[in-house]
């Protein structure tokens, strides 16, 4: 009986492929269901699984141009651009008028650092009126990469006027024109569209993107929301807006705006992460984690809806479940720091100091620069008694980040509780410098209320004295 496939349910046709590799049947499947399974595969950059699917799909169908394009995709991405080259010539021979064929060929050229043959084959395609702004985009991604940055510009502004949903040129264009410190030259180009056009919402949309990147915040939220009114299912702009208020911490706001880009759009893990971020902000446990398990069945590769998931228990000191998101997240992207923070985090809350210390060690060795992470392994030792490896640690943190006042305030609380009060008003004098409003964090490691009056009694002298 021949197999029978749901070519819409591609994790249903992975799960069948996988069944059928560990079952060792080697079923006869059509060029179509290995396609699919080998596009979720080459999309999740889970190379070696697609290297198998494509030596079992070839082998049923040595001559299916589709999969041996694939392969070529393959080679590509495992940075085998010569054998890719290869295959590539072959197929370029039998279709040589086939878009994705020629732009996949460019993209080798380009790898190979073969300048002449990408542009060569891109001019080439000029012609082809339905690509002709992908045409252009290219060319200016090939200019970049030759540091030619006036053609690249030039390039990306062509493809923008032909289509200015053209998003990758603008957002290449945005970094070209800050690349040369000119971002605000972006915006009368953009403009000058919505000028032409004042119901294009695309136009609005870019222009929302440069003053976004110029963080000029109110006149892009004001674009953004032009760009929705004109149409009303716009949904990247609606997740403009809920970035832009996530940053503004009106979380509120993003969470409505996010809702609006899941009502008009369609389900995608990273929305769904935002989404329950915002909710996660608003201690809205429960939603958030509807929607970062939402994420995690659209797809279980999706790291930040573990970590997510992971948050919210810690937050409501679920430790144990809470160690099991971490550790999937880590399993998934093991060199994000502040999933290792996040474990170290946790096992410490659970006692287990060793696994703690080695994971904050994790996170400091991918990322120093994060005052959470010092201020949280300090804690570690300073609740053990050993004052001195806790001073040590905060003052490595100061090292790290010195911009950080809340660092110095730590190792002025540090000081004085292991009783070294010259040390403590040294470093307090260089955190009320940095930002005296954040003195009071310190009353948090000193409930006695006659310390905190004598605390407050050095501070505001300083404050009188520096004021003078």
């Amino acid at each position: 009986m021949a197999e029978e496939f749901d070519y819409s349910d591609e994790q249903a046709l992975v799960r069948q492929f996988e069944q059928m590799l560990s079952s060792q049947q080697n079923k006869f499947w059509d060029v179509e269901a290995f396609e699919v399974v080998i596009d979720y595969y080459l999309r999740h950059h889970r190379l070696n699984d697609a290297q198998i699917a494509c030596e079992w799909a070839l082998e049923q169908h040595p001559y299916s141009v589709e999969l041996i394009f694939q392969k070529a995709q393959l080679l590509h991405q495992l940075d085998r651009p010569n054998e890719a080259l290869d295959l590539v010539e072959y197929l370029a021979n039998l279709h040589p008028q086939d878009i994705d064929i020629l732009f996949l060929k460019e993209m080798i050229f380009l790898r190979l650092g073969d300048y002449d043959s990408a542009l060569q084959t891109l001019q080439g395609m000029l012609d082809f009126e339905d690509a002709q702004d992908e045409v252009y985009t290219r060319l200016g991604y090939v200019y970049q990469a030759m540091g030619k940055i006036p053609e690249a510009i030039l390039n990306y502004k062509r493809a923008i006027t032909l289509n200015n949903a053209q998003e990758n040129a603008v957002f290449e264009l945005n970094y070209c024109w800050d690349m040369n410190g000119e971002l605000e030259k972006n915006v009368p180009f953009y403009q000058k569209f919505t000028d032409k056009d004042p119901y294009s919402p695309y136009a609005w949309y870019n222009l929302g993107l440069t003053y976004t990147k110029l963080d000029k915040l109110d006149d892009a939220l004001q674009a953004f929301d032009y760009a929705s009114l004109i149409q009303e299912d716009f949904t990247k702009a609606y997740f403009e807006m809920g970035n832009i208020y996530m940053n503004r911490q009106n979380f509120r706001e993003a969470q409505n705006s996010y809702t609006q880009a899941l009502n008009f759009g369609e389900e995608t893990p990273d929305l769904l992460c935002c989404l329950g971020a915002a909710y996660e902000k608003q201690n809205d446990f429960v939603s958030a984690m509807i929607n970062y398990k939402a994420a995690i069945k659209l797809d279980k590769q999706w790291d930040e809806a573990w970590y997510g998931m992971g948050m919210c228990l810690f937050t409501q000191k679920k430790w144990y479940e809470a160690l099991h998101y971490f550790k999937n997240a880590l399993k998934i992207s093991s060199e994000n720091d502040l999933y290792w923070l996040a474990l170290g985090d946790t096992e410490y809350q659970l006692g287990n100091l060793v696994t703690a210390v080695e994971a904050y060690e994790k996170s400091a060795q991918l990322y120093s620069y994060n005052a959470d992470l010092w201020l949280n392994w300090s804690l570690v030792y300073l609740e053990q008694g050993d004052y001195e490896k806790a001073i040590d640690l905060i003052e490595e943190g100061i090292d790290e980040c010195p911009e950080e006042a809340i660092l110095y305030y730590r190792a002025a609380a540090y000081w004085l509780i292991a009783g070294n009060y010259r040390e403590a008003m040294d470093i307090l004098e260089q955190a009320l410098l940095l930002n005296y409003d954040l003195h009071t964090v310190l009353y948090e490691f000193f409930p006695d209320l006659d310390t905190q009056k004598a605390l407050y009694k050095i501070i505001k002298q300083f404050n009188e004295e520096a004021e003078n």
